[in-house]
C-alpha cells in the first residue's frame, strides 16, 4: 500500500480540491462536495491478474509494505486495519470494536484487487432481505437488522495455483448386509489447483469466506490504487507466502481428500491417508470486497457479511424456540400422514 502523501493526492478533487470517495455505482471517484467523477482506469489494468513464482528455498519477492500512520488496531479482536481518504472510523469493521491509532503497523505489498462493484445500500437490502427469509425468526429480528451498522471492508486473500502429485491408500465398502465387506485400494493421481481462493488473515472467517469465495474472477483484478480504497476500510497482507500456505493447509488436504474419493468412486471411502509432492507454486496477494453488517439480538453480538462482487449474502442469526417447537410438529404430522397415505395405496 502506498503512503498517505500519495493516498492524500490521488483522493482530491481535480475541479474544487474538496474529498473524494469511491462510489461503487458509478464505479469511479467521486467528490463529496460537488459531485465530480474520475476514473481510476490505467494502463496497467491487464497485468493485475498476473501471479508470481515461489519456491521455498528464495526469500520473498515482494518487499514488505512501507508503516502507514492511518493504520489502526482493533481492541477487541485484533484485527489491524488502515482507513483511506474519508472513510477514517472509530469502530472495526471486522467486529464493530473501538480501534486506536497505531503507528508500528506494516505489511506486504498488495498486488492487486477487486473494487466494490455492490453499493451500500444495496447491501443493507440485500441483508434485510436475507434475514427475512430465515425460517423460525424471532419477532422484531428483522426491525433490529434493519438499524444494525453496515461497514465496507476489503480484506486479504491469497490464490494459489500448485501441482500436486499424489500417492493415496483408503477402504471402500461393497455389497450390503450379510455381504457387506470393507476392501482396501492405492493409487496415483495428479491434481492442479488453479487460483485457489485462500484468507490471508485469521480475521477473514469462513463466514466471510463464503460470502465471497463463488463469483472471484481474477480478470475483474485491477491493480492497487488508493483510490479503489477511499471511504472502505482495508486489512493489509501480514504473512508471508510460507506462513499463508501453512495457515490454509488444513483446507487444501480436505480438497485433496475429496479429489481421492471422486478418483476411487465407489461407496464408504474412508481410512484415507496420502502423501503430495508439490511443485508450480504460484500465488497473488489481493483484497476482496465484502459488506459486514453488526447488529446484537440479546446483547448477543451477530454479522451478516454481503458479497461487495454480487450481493450473496451469508449472516448469523438466531432463532425462536416457539417457532422451531411449532415446524418440528408440523413436519412430524406430515410424515406420519404421508405414511398413513403411502400404506392405504399399498394395501390391496
Amino acid at each position: 500500500m502506498s503512503t498517505p502523501q500519495t493516498d492524500q493526492s490521488e483522493l482530491r478533487c481535480p475541479s474544487c480540491g474538496g474529498q473524494c470517495v469511491y462510489d461503487p455505482n458509478v464505479q469511479m471517484l467521486k467528490c463529496t462536495s460537488c459531485g465530480t467523477t474520475q476514473g481510476l482506469e490505467s494502463p496497467w489494468d491487464s497485468a493485475a491478474s498476473a501471479e508470481t513464482d515461489y519456491r521455498a528455498d528464495t526469500p520473498e519477492t515482494l518487499p514488505p509494505d512501507l508503516p502507514d500512520m492511518r493504520a489502526h488496531r482493533c481492541e477487541t479482536c485484533g484485527g489491524e486495519v488502515v482507513f483511506t481518504g474519508a472513510s477514517l472510523s472509530d469502530r472495526c469493521p471486522y467486529c464493530d470494536g473501538a480501534v486506536v491509532l497505531s503507528t508500528t503497523d506494516h505489511g506486504y505489498r498488495t498486488t492487486a484487487l477487486i473494487p466494490f462493484r455492490v453499493p451500500e445500500q444495496a447491501a443493507q437490502t440485500h441483508a434485510l432481505d436475507w434475514v427475512k427469509g430465515r425460517i423460525a425468526a424471532p419477532r422484531g429480528l428483522s426491525e433490529t437488522v434493519e438499524k444494525g451498522r453496515v461497514a465496507g471492508l476489503y480484506a486479504p486473500f491469497w490464490t494459489f495455483d500448485s501441482q500436486e502429485a499424489v500417492d493415496y491408500w483408503a477402504s471402500y465398502t461393497t455389497g450390503s448386509g450379510k455381504n457387506r465387506r470393507k476392501r482396501r485400494t492405492s493409487g496415483t493421481m495428479k491434481i492442479g489447483f488453479d487460483d485457489l481462493l485462500m484468507p490471508a488473515s485469521p480475521h477473514v472467517t469462513p463466514l466471510i469466506r463464503d460470502g465471497i469465495l463463488h463469483q472471484f474472477d481474477p480478470r475483474r483484478l485491477r491493480p492497487y490504487r488508493a483510490g479503489y480504497l477511499a471511504g472502505f476500510a482495508a486489512e493489509r497482507h501480514h504473512q508471508s507466502v510460507g506462513e499463508g500456505l501453512g495457515a490454509n493447509e488444513a483446507d487444501k488436504r480436505l480438497l485433496i481428500r475429496n479429489h481421492i474419493k471422486a478418483n476411487i468412486g465407489k461407496s464408504g471411502v474412508s481410512n484415507i491417508t496420502f502423501k503430495t509432492d508439490t511443485t508450480g507454486i504460484r500465488y497473488r496477494r489481493i483484497l476482496l470486497p465484502v459488506w459486514i453488517l453488526h447488529y446484537r439480538w440479546k446483547d448477543k453480538p451477530m454479522k451478516v457479511v454481503v458479497s461487495g462482487l454480487d450481493g450473496r449474502t451469508f449472516g448469523e442469526r438466531p432463532f425462536c424456540p416457539r417457532k422451531l417447537t411449532y415446524y418440528a410438529a408440523a413436519a412430524s404430522l406430515a410424515v406420519i400422514a404421508f405414511g398413513l397415505l403411502w400404506g392405504a395405496g399399498a394395501a390391496p
